[in-house]
């Protein structure tokens, strides 16, 4: 068995962060309170979501500005804090540990936040292949990360379990080839989603039952 992690919204409850983070940054550089952007990002590499931004604000806000108060904010953040953990996580991966499955990371987030979030949790050596953001061209909803991870797992994509919270993750795995889980954290899925899903559960404690009856 192949199952592939997403970070933010499903292993660890970061994107609350992300938003008081954009709050910050946004006044600070003058567009006032940012941090609603989260939800129309959702999955995306920070370069990414930079096209969103542009649409929203044109030419109002600076994006160096805007990554570097970013930055910044998250770095104070996570030096004081740790990211609460998602529901389940530890029991799903002590399951899938007992069953020797393969387990992956693929994040949109920098690698650096993805390593100290699995670090602090102490689950790093979980996962033999982490696959961030800034290693691939393309963010989510592009495949390429999880073509990156299949290729570095040296497994068929279409035998890998994707599990993921945002509509750009999901259809990110499910280009790819991969069996697109979700757990919802900020949004519920829409018809497109629901069209491409092999379920959706509440937490990952549900995803390690579901998996334990031979469901998936």
């Amino acid at each position: 068995m192949n199952v592939i992690f997403d970070v933010d919204g499903l292993m660890f409850d970061t994107e609350k962060v992300f938003i008081k983070a954009w709050d910050y940054a946004g006044e600070k550089i003058g567009i006032g309170k940012a941090g609603y952007m989260v939800y129309k990002t959702l999955g995306m590499s920070i370069v990414a979501s930079y096209e969103i931004w542009k649409e929203e604000f044109g030419e109002r806000y600076n994006q160096e500005e805007l990554r570097k108060y970013t930055k910044q904010f998250l770095k104070t953040y996570y030096e004081n804090n740790k990211v609460p953990i998602k529901q389940g996580l530890y029991v799903l991966l002590e399951y899938l540990k007992k069953v020797n499955a393969k387990l992956a990371v693929a994040s949109s987030s920098p690698r650096w936040e993805v390593e100290k979030h699995l670090i602090d949790a102490g689950i790093i050596d979980c996962f033999s292949v982490i696959v961030c953001g800034d290693m691939v061209e393309k963010s989510k909803p592009a495949p390429d990360i999880y073509l990156k991870v299949c290729e570095l797992l040296n497994e068929n994509t279409k035998d890998c379990i994707a599990l993921e919270d945002s509509k750009n993750g999901l259809l990110s795995a499910y280009r790819a080839g991969c069996k697109p889980i979700m757990v919802p954290d900020l949004w519920q899925p829409d018809e497109e989603i629901l069209q491409i899903i092999k379920g959706k559960y509440s937490d990952l404690e549900q995803v390690k039952k579901v998996i334990e009856r031979g469901e998936l």
